[in-house]
């Protein structure tokens, strides 16, 4: 490797120090401490107790965060035709979610993925298509489920949009969620297009768009994408349908024990209370904030999530100041970990790769 390109790398990796961790805890923590003291009374906390039962279902979340992040490892294994131990499998998912829980929900840890991948053991064109290949499944997840949930759901109750929620914010949350629907399938039609069919294609549109004056200084970076996108396509092509089923189901599950962890927590507290068609409901409308928390400027969602969570999510719960409660459990559980276990793995990982 040269030593500019060994210097770029290094420029890339500043971006994920594990300094920057402090950032998402005090943005999502000084949400939620704000708003528990703008709602909490003498009655919430009352409301939250932990009893064996609580604790065995918030084990069961901590297991459903496993269940998600073996999937995401099973995945890799498939994609990389098992070149990658569980062992490593693991350490790689870990530095991955570490850099998307650091970096705002819109950038997400891709093109530092494809650096971990390559000191991994890969070649940075299949790196490339690994990585490409894990977009690709996330974004297929997302365009079939929505529609799903939409076709067997009461669209009003999902989107709140019945008379008797009127507020600007809720009236705006169906137009809102269609249009980042609209995105994230525009963006997969594309991706698609140019990963199985037309790579050089794709490559000179998106030179095309980086022309503009405001996108321009990125027009390297998307260079280098095209490239990438090429030399993915020359991997992914070869593949047969049984290796994206398995792919797919592996992203299937990973997906769906994230979802259910909220699920799982309210079942902590409030066991009597809810239907399946309740589960159903919150499963649907998590569905409907994650593609809200891809607009987020904050690293992770920090914040945004807590804050979408008491909005949306409230309804099912007794009191805002109690949803707020929840919903720093959820963040300790299905965010919080990977920002402690990052900063445990990253400095080794760098000293292991990049010690000259």
């Amino acid at each position: 490797m040269n030593r500019k390109q060994s210097e770029s790398q290094k420029k890339l990796l500043n971006g994920v120090r594990p300094s920057r961790i402090v950032y998402p805890i005090l943005i999502g923590i000084a949400v939620v401490v704000y708003m528990i003291g703008k709602e909490v009374d003498s009655n919430t906390l009352s409301l939250v107790e932990l009893s064996w039962q609580s604790l065995f279902w918030l084990f069961l979340a901590l297991v459903m965060m496993i269940i998600r992040d073996l999937g995401y490892m099973a995945r890799l294994r498939i994609l990389t035709d098992k070149q990658f131990s569980w062992r490593k499998s693991f350490r790689i998912i870990m530095l991955w979610e570490f850099t998307s829980a650091i970096t705002p929900s819109a950038i997400g840890g891709t093109s530092v993925a494809i650096l971990y991948l390559n000191k991994e053991g890969l070649k940075v064109g299949r790196s490339s298509a690994v990585v490409m290949s894990t977009s690709f499944l996330d974004e297929l997840y997302f365009i079939l489920m929505f529609p799903i949930l939409i076709l067997f759901l009461d669209s009003n109750q999902l989107f709140m949009t019945d008379a008797a929620n009127q507020s600007m914010w809720l009236n705006s949350l169906l137009y809102f969620a269609l249009l980042g629907y609209l995105v994230k399938t525009i963006y997969f039609i594309v991706l698609t297009y140019g990963l199985f069919w037309n790579p050089r294609g794709l490559k000179w549109l998106l030179l095309w768009i980086f022309k503009l004056p405001v996108l321009r200084k990125w027009k390297r970076g998307a260079n280098q994408a095209g490239s990438d996108i090429i030399e993915s396509s020359k991997e992914l092509r070869q593949k047969p349908f049984s290796f994206w089923l398995k792919a797919f189901m592996a992203t299937f599950w990973s997906w769906t024990a994230r979802y259910w962890v909220v699920n799982v927590i309210l079942l902590a507290f409030m066991f009597q209370g809810y239907k399946l068609s309740d589960h159903i409901m919150i499963f649907a409308r998590q569905l409907v904030m994650w593609i809200m928390m891809l607009v987020s400027p904050t690293p992770g969602g920090s914040g945004f999530s807590e804050w979408v969570f008491t909005k949306y999510l409230g309804e099912f719960l007794p009191s805002v100041g109690v949803a707020a409660t929840i919903a720093l459990i959820w963040r300790l559980i299905s965010y919080y970990p990977y920002l402690i276990i990052g900063v445990l793995i990253l400095p080794k990982w760098i000293k292991k790769h990049f010690s000259d």
